[in-house]
């Protein structure tokens, strides 16, 4: 959905419509002006879901269940949530676990740099990496 569309919309509405729901189109057209500007905001909450997720997937302790047939629905609840194989693809759920078991063999201090760019699949982790190394290379070639 363009701008274009969603600003459109206005004048021709505002005539007919009451000013509450004036008021609903406004806030539309703003969330969409912002969601068409930061579309990367939007990828970013998604992450930061998605990460939360998986650490309380690998965090989970057996302890915390009465028994092994709730830990195991609790597990398999808690990877839906990571995964989501609603919306993903295989290919994307074994990108995300590539991605997952590549940080986890990083140096702890690149892991952390990595992870606060969160990056969304092994790719983006290397192209981080690679940025990083041409940053910290720069200086000694000046």
């Amino acid at each position: 959905l363009g701008m274009a569309t969603a600003s459109g919309a206005l004048p021709a509405l505002s005539g007919q419509a009451s000013e509450e729901q004036e008021e609903i189109i406004k806030v539309r057209v703003k969330e969409e002006d912002h969601i068409w500007d930061q579309g990367s905001c939007l990828q970013r909450n998604l992450s930061h879901i998605r990460e939360f997720s998986r650490q309380r997937f690998r965090q989970f302790c057996y302890q915390e269940t009465p028994g092994p047939r709730e830990a195991l629905s609790q597990l398999r609840k808690l990877c839906y949530q990571w995964l989501s194989p609603e919306i993903h693809t295989k290919e994307q759920i074994l990108e995300l676990l590539v991605l997952e078991q590549f940080l986890t063999i990083l140096p702890e201090e690149l892991q952390a740099w990595v992870r606060e760019h969160n990056p969304e699949s092994g790719e983006e982790a290397v192209t981080v990496l690679e940025d990083l190394e041409r940053e910290l290379d720069e200086p000694r070639q000046q």
